[in-house]
């Protein structure tokens, strides 16, 4: 039995799809990266999945059970970070947390359950203050304390790490880490480093609809199978002119007069580059082959889709 089925979702509003036809399922113990452009529907899918609003069409099950039908036990069982991180600002942090705690009614002592997630969240040193006078990093911090309080079985956080420093990045993803060893977390994030250290695999959205569902490793295999080259030029150039070079077979605008070129595999095309430019009295900055990132891949299959 999968611990996540969602099943041909498609969210409405108006005559606007947030989401359209989604589908997949999630094992246990995996830790899936959801990624796609603002506005794919990555909010509104995780938001049905909490039970938080209801799909126009399709089904999410959770551990086999639909989440409409039992939303209460639906919620027990997942632990939910949204992005825009709700905390009552007026309460301290072991307060919250155990009103938090309370809510659920798991079995087990209260007292001993806070001061473990205050432990594990790196918030010992903050615990006794209110927590509107926190920074934002530590509020982010109760939030991921008070998704894990009650021991969920899925955990599924909208951009965690918003708002952290290098050093708190590398404490709360070590967390999150531990956690999907036996458990299942889907994680929303723009952080392409994060998805390439957390997650086993990743799910691509845009426009409502997946695009990409697979193991990390592989999204490299379904974006092309050529060589890169990143080019900076000092003066404009057109993308279909880029397409002419010999053995291109993609180009990716990025920053000012920067360009990433797909080349047929095994090609070299350097020096094709710098016969072009010659051609188009053009200059050269900078021209460097390169492995592709997760950048990349992220901007080829969204901005072509």
């Amino acid at each position: 039995m999968k611990t996540i089925e969602v099943k041909n979702v498609t969210k409405k509003y108006g005559a606007q799809k947030a989401l359209d036809d989604v589908s997949f399922s999630i094992d246990k113990g995996e830790i899936v990266g959801l990624l796609g452009p603002n506005g794919a529907g990555k909010s509104t899918l995780m938001k049905i999945i909490t039970s938080f609003i209801a799909p126009s069409e399709g089904m999410v099950y959770i551990e086999g059970q639909d989440v409409m039908d039992d939303e209460v036990t639906s919620r027990k069982k997942i632990g939910y970070l949204p992005e825009t991180n709700p905390l009552y600002p007026d309460m301290y942090v072991g307060e919250y947390l155990e009103f938090v705690y309370k809510i659920y009614q798991p079995k087990g002592n209260v007292k001993k359950r806070v001061d473990e997630m205050i432990e594990l969240t790196g918030l010992t040193p903050e615990r006794h203050k209110k927590i509107e006078a926190l920074s934002k990093g530590y509020k982010q911090r109760v939030g991921l304390a008070q998704a894990m309080i009650h021991d969920p079985e899925i955990l599924i956080l909208d951009e965690p790490t918003s708002g952290l420093d290098p050093n708190q990045l590398v404490e709360i993803r070590k967390i999150i880490t531990d956690f999907g060893k036996e458990k299942t977390v889907i994680l929303s994030t723009h952080i392409m480093q994060e998805v390439e250290v957390l997650c086993d695999r990743v799910i691509i959205m845009n426009q409502g609809k997946v695009i990409a569902d697979e193991v990390t490793e592989s999204l490299w295999k379904i974006t092309g199978t050529g060589n890169y080259f990143r080019v900076e030029f000092v003066e404009q150039v057109m993308e279909k002119s880029l397409l002419k070079i010999p053995y291109v077979v993609k180009v990716i605008a990025e920053d000012g007069n920067r360009w990433l070129l797909e080349a047929e595999k095994g090609k070299d095309i350097r020096e094709s580059v710098f016969l072009f430019a010659k051609e188009q009295n053009l200059r050269i900055l900078s021209l460097m082959q390169e492995e592709q990132s997760m950048e990349d891949i992220f901007h080829s299959l969204t901005l072509h889709n």
